[in-house]
C-alpha cells in the first residue's frame, strides 16, 4: 500500500466517524515480474551466491594425511577453522574480529555510495524471498493471476498449485538448512548419515530449525522482515548524505502525471505534461509494496525493479528511459531548482574514510596472516605454591607450559631458559637433547601441555623476582617462539 493510498484510507476513516487505527492492516502484495537489466543484475547474484552457499562444502583441498580435506570446514570438535591454505586457531580469534570490523565498514561504504545497496541485491532474506517468489509465479502465475485467484473459492487445480507452491519452498528451505549443517563435519560423510538417518541428533535440530525460519522468512514473512524486523533501515537513515545515491522518481521530469494522450494534448497546447504515464507499474513489481513516486520510503530496499519497469513503459510509449533512476537528493533538489547539475560526488570524506578503514585493517590482517608462525608458546606460573625452597637451599618454581604445534607433521622442540644453562630446566617427562636441554614432540596440528620446573640457586643471583624468558625451538626447522614470566624466589614479599 502506497502513503496515498494509506492517506486516502484514513482520510475516508476519519470521515465516516471510525476511529483511525494506529497500525494499518496489513495488505498482500503480489510483485509482478520484470525483466531489465536490475533484473538480470539480481539474477545473476542470486545464482551466484546459492550456488556457492549450497555447493560449497563439497569443494575439497588436500591438507595432507590425517587433515580434513573440506575446502571451507568449521571443525567445532578440535576448534578448528579452515578456509583452503588458510587454518585458523581459537587463539587467532582476531582474525574473525577483523573480518566482522571489514564487513561492517564495507556496509557503511555501500549505504555511503548506494543506500541500501545491500538490502536490494546481497542480503540472504532478498536473495531468498527472491527465489520463492520465482516459485511462486512458476506455480500460481504471475501478479494478475495470483489476484484473481486470490478471491476465488479454493478448487482443485487451486490446491494442487498451492501444493506444488509450498513443497518448492519446503525443499528450498530444507535445503538450506541442510548446506548450513555441512559446514561443520565431512559434507559428503553427513550426506550419506543423514540419508540412512544415523546423523547427530544436532544434525536434524539443525536443518528442522533453518527449514522452518527459511520458510516462514522467506514464503510467509517476506517484507515484513524488511519493514519490521531488520534494524538496518533504521541505522542506514542515520549514515547516509545528500550524495548517496538512491532509487529516485525525478518529479522534475514526471509532473504533471496523466495519460499519454491527455499528456499530448497538454504538450501541443504549449502546456506542461510530464513523462510519467501513472501506469503504476513501479508500484506493482515493487517487492516491497512501495510506491517510489511518494518519494524514498523506509520500506524500500533499493532493488532497483521499479527503474525496470519504468524503463520499459517508457520504451514503448515513446519517451527517454530513466524517469525512475539512481540519483542524489542535491541532484534532484538542484534540478528542481533549475540549477546546473552537478555530478555524482562518489569521492568524498566519507567513503575516502571508510575505504581506508578497509584497506587499512585488511593490510594488517594479510600481514599477520603471512607473517604468522606454525608455533606458539604460552607459559603459567603455579599459584600455590608460588615457590619452593629444597633441601640445598635452592628456589623451585613450577610452571605449566603449552605448545601448539599448527603445522601437518610432527615436530620435535627443545625447550630453553635464557641466561641460565640445562641444569636449571627440567621438563617432566622430557627427555634431555645432545646438548643437555629438555626436548618435547608435538603431534601434527596438535597442542601439547608439560610440566617444567625450573631451580635456582638463591645465592647465585639477586633475591628478588626476576623476568625469565623460555625459548622454544624447532630443532628440524629452526623457527623459535619465546614466551615471558617470573621467576619467584623465597626473600619475595607477597601479598
Amino acid at each position: 500500500m502506497s502513503v496515498k493510498q494509506i492517506q486516502a484510507r484514513e482520510a475516508a476513516l476519519e470521515q465516516s466517524g471510525v476511529e483511525t487505527p494506529l497500525y494499518a492492516p496489513r495488505q498482500k502484495i503480489y510483485p509482478q515480474n520484470v525483466a531489465g537489466r536490475f533484473r538480470n543484475i539480481k539474477w545473476a547474484i542470486l545464482f551466484l551466491t546459492l550456488g556457492v552457499y549450497y555447493f560449497l562444502p563439497f569443494a575439497r583441498w588436500d591438507r595432507g594425511l590425517d587433515a580434513p580435506s573440506q575446502a571451507v570446514l568449521v571443525d567445532l570438535e578440535h576448534r578448528r577453522f579452515y578456509f583452503f591454505f588458510i587454518e585458523i586457531w581459537p587463539q587467532e580469534f582476531y582474525y574473525l574480529t577483523g573480518l566482522l570490523i571489514i564487513a561492517a565498514l564495507t556496509l557503511f561504504l555501500m549505504n555511503a555510495v548506494a543506500g541500501r545497496l545491500w538490502c536490494g541485491y546481497l542480503c540472504p532474506q532478498t536473495v531468498w524471498t527472491d527465489l520463492f517468489l520465482w516459485i511462486e509465479r512458476l506455480t500460481e502465475g504471475d501478479r494478475r493471476e495470483r489476484m484473481q485467484n486470490a478471491d476465488k473459492p479454493w478448487n482443485l487445480e487451486s490446491f494442487a498449485r498451492a501444493t506444488l507452491k509450498h513443497w518448492g519452498w519446503l525443499m528450498i528451505a530444507w535445503w538450506t538448512g541442510g548446506a548450513w549443517v555441512l559446514y561443520f563435519t565431512d559434507a559428503p560423510t553427513l550426506v550419506y548419515e543423514l540419508a540412512t538417518f544415523s546423523a547427530p541428533f544436532t544434525a536434524y535440530l539443525w536443518i528442522l530449525i533453518l527449514t522452518v525460519t527459511t520458510y516462514f522468512f522467506a514464503g510467509h514473512m517476506r517484507e515484513q522482515v524488511c519493514t519490521y524486523m531488520c534494524p538496518w533501515p533504521r541505522i542506514q537513515a542515520a549514515l547516509t548524505d545528500e550524495w548517496a545515491l538512491n532509487v529516485t522518481y525525478r518529479y522534475d521530469r514526471g509532473e504533471p502525471r496523466g495519460s499519454v494522450k491527455k499528456a499530448a494534448v497538454l504538450r501541443t497546447a504549449g502546456k506542461p505534461a510530464g513523462d510519467c504515464v501513472d501506469c503504476n507499474q513501479c508500484f506493482n513489481v515493487c517487492p516491497t509494496g512501495v510506491d517510489i513516486r511518494d518519494g524514498l520510503q523506509i520500506d524500500c530496499i533499493q532493488c532497483g525493479l521499479c527503474i525496470d519497469a519504468c524503463d520499459s513503459v517508457m520504451t514503448k510509449i515513446g519517451r527517454p528511459t530513466g524517469l525512475i533512476g539512481y540519483d542524489t537528493d542535491i541532484i534532484v533538489k538542484r534540478r528542481q531548482e533549475c540549477k546546473p547539475e552537478l555530478p555524482v560526488k562518489m569521492v568524498r570524506a566519507r567513503t575516502i574514510l571508510y575505504a581506508g578503514l578497509i584497506a587499512v585493517i585488511g593490510v594488517v590482517m594479510l600481514y599477520a596472516l603471512v607473517t604468522r608462525s606454525s608455533i606458539s608458546l604460552s607459559i603459567l606460573h603455579d599459584r600455590n605454591p608460588l615457590f619452593v625452597r629444597l633441601s640445598d637451599g635452592s628456589i623451585r618454581n613450577a610452571y605449566t607450559l603449552r605448545v601448539a604445534n599448527k603445522y601437518g607433521g610432527a615436530r620435535e622442540f627443545s625447550i630453553r631458559l635464557d641466561r641460565f644453562d640445562a641444569a636449571h630446566l627440567e621438563v617432566v617427562g622430557a627427555q634431555k637433547g645432545p646438548d643437555g636441554w629438555p626436548v618435547i614432540k608435538v603431534g601434527p596440528d596438535q597442542t601439547l601441555e608439560s610440566r617444567i620446573l625450573v631451580s635456582i640457586a638463591a645465592d647465585s643471583h639477586p633475591p628478588r623476582s626476576q623476568d625469565i624468558r623460555f625459548i622454544l625451538k624447532d630443532l628440524a626447522g629452526g623457527e623459535s617462539a619465546v614466551a615471558k614470566d617470573h621467576f619467584i624466589s623465597s626473600d619475595e614479599k607477597h601479598d
